[in-house]
């Protein structure tokens, strides 16, 4: 047998065991979220206030990132993980923007959309922007 056909049934169930504890973990995290919401809504802002609720979900949200980053992308397990953390950044960067986008874009809609964006007189409206004239 060489080097190559050995079976590898250490890191198998490492590997296995990792993904079990990484799937807990985030099955638990989410369920905790869930409840806090659930809780919020169903007690009319009586237990927590809503700064309390939005500062636990962003905790409890980072926790989830590390814990996927972790067990699942296996990020800090190499000796080598400078590509895995260059590959975290660009993809960082890239949701920062598809994000930031969007909020800009959804802010400059409301703005130039008025109060009503879609008039009665849509019709009319369109023919007198373009400046055609009724004969």
């Amino acid at each position: 047998m060489s080097g190559h056909d050995k079976p590898k049934t250490a890191s198998h169930k490492y590997t296995t065991r990792a993904y079990a504890t990484g799937f807990l973990l985030s099955l638990s995290l989410t369920l905790v979220a869930f409840f806090f919401v659930w809780r919020f809504t169903d007690s009319g802002d009586i237990l927590f206030s809503k700064g309390f609720l939005t500062l636990w979900l962003v905790v409890l949200a980072l926790t989830q990132l590390f814990t996927q980053l972790v067990f699942f992308l296996h990020l800090g397990r190499e000796s080598n993980q400078r590509w895995n953390i260059w590959v975290l950044g660009f993809a960082a960067i890239i949701v920062l923007i598809l994000v930031l986008g969007s909020l800009w874009i959804m802010s400059n809609l409301k703005y130039h959309g008025g109060h009503n964006p879609l008039p009665e007189n849509i019709n009319q409206t369109i023919i007198q922007d373009e400046g055609f004239h009724n004969h």
